[in-house]
């Protein structure tokens, strides 16, 4: 397979592995955004997850402050910041707050999911049933060879406890979200200089109007998230990692729906992909073993649990129901060697036609992680490593 290399970024959760303390995880992912600018990345992003205990990531800004004051040039930002307990003001004071200290190098990644309502209303969608076998009915595969899922059904997980009590937790007594449409709109032109309220008011945010903060919306199907990004003229993330079955529909809406803008004047698409690289294939089969374990928490309503080791993982009883429930993540994640993983990423790019590649990496041992990254970044640009790679390493020197 010939395809172009198109930059690589990093979407960071933030992981807590079992054992391990929330603190080392941020150290951790401080280091590893040191890492991926050394390597030529084009960006890390950190996402939003609340009341997991695998999962130190609550506040993408935070996140973001911290990776910049250890970083000289790598873009950084929210992937993404949870649109349903946010207000468009709070979300650009602080983006731009963030820009006036590192101008230049701020992506804002807006998500349509957190408030009250997301899961009950957004997520819990009838899907495809699994009948136990590797590929299920309905799923299928691209003419490139790219594996598309059949769904799993996640109608339980909208029921969880645990989602109830976040939302409690995140938003004051009856409130209500934002329409997410009317957010991403009131976001830019709070932005751009040109919201205007009811009464005719110019607020000007500062910092916040003005501010060279780069705009994306993230979404997973072909629904609200890629329409709007299309509407509005911004760029789209899609996660074939968290919604293999879906995610190629959401670039085909999201480009379908684009209107050229003051941000962009094309369609601009990055789509993430979850992998693990190791020396060999073996290998690195073996530093993924805990990924099944630990997706099955999350759709199960418990919160990501601590990322488990592979002899943690493999003491787990399996169900047919469970296995069914992680089936599509399992068989859409990039387990490897570096040519191998490579190669699959070659194939979701050239299935998308992807402008950036967005990856995902947990592993229960952070040098494995790191060295993941390292790894496929060799792999990926080989020769043809980023300059902004060759000046971290003189600025070093």
């Amino acid at each position: 397979m010939t395809t172009a290399r198109v930059p690589l970024g990093i979407l960071d959760l933030v992981p807590v592995s079992s054992g391990s303390t929330a603190a080392q995880a941020v150290r951790n992912s401080v280091d590893l955004a040191q890492t991926a600018e050394r390597h030529g990345y084009r960006r890390y992003w950190f996402a939003e997850h609340h009341l997991n205990p695998g999962v130190a990531g609550s506040s993408p800004a935070l996140m973001i402050a911290m990776a910049a004051a250890a970083t000289d040039h790598i873009r950084l930002g929210s992937g993404g910041v949870q649109s349903g307990h946010r207000t468009a003001l709070s979300v650009v004071e602080e983006f731009g707050l963030l820009d006036a200290r590192y101008p230049g190098r701020i992506d804002l990644g807006i998500g349509r999911s957190g408030g009250r309502t997301f899961l009950r209303d957004r997520l819990a969608v009838p899907s495809a049933a699994s009948n136990g076998e590797r590929s299920s009915p309905g799923s299928r595969r691209t003419e490139n060879g790219l594996l598309i899922p059949a769904p799993p059904s996640l109608r339980n997980l909208a029921k969880a406890p645990r989602i109830a009590l976040t939302a409690d937790l995140l938003q004051q007594e009856n409130a209500e979200s934002a329409d997410y449409g009317d957010l991403v709109g009131d976001v830019l032109g709070l932005l751009h200089g040109s919201y205007r309220s009811r009464d005719g008011l110019d607020p000007r945010p500062v910092p916040g109007t003005g501010a060279d903060v780069e705009p994306w919306i993230l979404g997973s199907s072909a629904g609200e998230s890629a329409e709007i990004a299309g509407r509005l003229g911004i760029r789209f993330a899609a996660s074939y990692h968290i919604s293999p079955a879906t995610a190629l529909g959401a670039v085909e809406a999201y480009r379908k729906a684009f209107v050229p803008s003051q941000d962009l004047d094309h369609p601009y698409v990055a789509v993430s992909a979850d992998v693990v690289v190791g020396p060999d294939d073996e290998s690195a089969r073996r530093l993924a073993a805990g990924y099944a374990l630990w997706v099955r928490s999350i759709r199960k309503g418990e919160g990501a649990m601590p990322f488990p080791g592979p002899d943690e993982a493999g003491k787990h009883t399996w169900d047919d129901e469970d296995r069914a429930l992680v089936r599509d993540r399992v068989d859409t994640q990039f387990v490897g060697s570096p040519v191998t993983v490579a190669r699959e990423l070659a194939r979701l790019q050239e299935a998308t036609d992807a402008d950036e590649i967005i990856v995902t990496t947990i592993t229960h041992s952070y040098e494995d992680r790191k060295r993941s990254h390292s790894l496929l970044a060799q792999e990926w640009f080989g020769d043809r490593a980023p300059s902004g790679e060759r000046t971290v390493e003189r600025l070093h020197q």
